[in-house]
């Protein structure tokens, strides 16, 4: 029977955990590209967070990007669906497609967040609502969807099961977007070989997740790197992860599944209600949106 070692002693640096070994110093608020070689089932470096609210709880971490130390914060939501009615917003004017932001996400929501990519004329890819399709499945390996069944339990799909899962009645909401990041606790293939994705780009993220318990994650990017006079304007500015990057902050997180929302100019997101409201707005309305009632 082998020996158990000692957990090495954690160590604060910046509201995150560094973890220290030897004479190296590992921070956590370090973020580069997700590695792909197989790696331990929990994080070592999972940031120490400072958490607010109840049902929907939150927190944010600050991290340094790649070998430039871009600086950003995280909005870290984590909330368990068990607790909450998630459906689609579908913003609309007389019958045609409206324009959505936070603003107009129902009172009673306590969650509330763009949804998946769009293009001039409309939402792209599969959405469904309400058990009824709204849009056909989009192509793309990396094109997953996040769904919500009719018991209310949510699932981020790959691509490849779209087909199957467009014919499927238990999916009760669904809206398609890209690229997904993690799947089964790994980063997608195509993150580490030979495709089409742009690794290197950077930009505001806004990230769907679910971890290995069931909890729903949420997660956005700001931009933190405008020294002291840093306002709430400048911190819209779509200056954040690379799609890598992004999918190591998942995974730091606890996620097994993971799938990029539409950033940049669009990410926005709200939580809570009345006064216990916390707002991150974006610089451009979208058509589709996520919202979370409390059951």
């Amino acid at each position: 029977m082998g020996t158990q070692s000692r957990p090495r002693a954690p160590v604060r640096s910046g509201g995150s955990t560094a973890v220290a070994s030897g004479t190296a110093h590992l921070d956590a608020t370090r973020i580069d590209a997700v590695r792909c070689q197989p790696r331990e089932a929990t994080p070592a470096l999972q940031p120490n967070l400072r958490w607010h609210g109840s049902i929907v709880r939150w927190a944010e971490w600050p991290v340094r990007l790649g070998t430039e130390g871009v600086r950003n914060r995280i909005i870290v939501a984590v909330v368990d669906p068990a607790r909450l009615t998630l459906t689609l917003e579908i913003a609309r004017q007389g019958n045609a497609l409206g324009p959505w932001t936070i603003d107009e996400a129902p009172p009673e929501a306590i969650l509330a967040f763009n949804a998946g990519q769009f293009t001039d004329t409309g939402p792209w890819g599969w959405v469904r609502h309400r058990g009824r399709d709204r849009a056909a499945p989009g192509a793309g390996a990396l094109a997953g969807a996040f769904a919500v069944d009719t018991a209310g339990k949510p699932a981020i799909l790959p691509a490849h099961t779209l087909p199957a899962a467009t014919l499927d009645a238990r999916w009760e909401e669904a809206v398609q977007s890209y690229p997904q990041l993690l799947m089964n606790g790994l980063p997608v293939p195509a993150l580490c070989e030979g495709s089409d994705l742009d690794r290197t780009h950077r930009d505001a993220r806004l990230v769907i997740g679910l971890r290995r318990d069931g909890m729903l994650l949420v997660l956005l990017s700001r931009y933190a790197d405008a020294g002291s006079g840093l306002t709430r304007a400048v911190e819209r500015v779509p200056i954040g992860p690379t799609t890598p990057e992004m999918a190591e902050i998942a995974w730091r997180l606890g996620a097994t599944e993971a799938l990029m929302l539409d950033g940049g100019l669009s990410a926005q997101l709200r939580i809570g209600r009345g006064e216990q409201t916390s707002r991150w707005p974006g610089l451009r309305a979208v058509p589709l949106a996520i919202v979370a009632r409390p059951r």
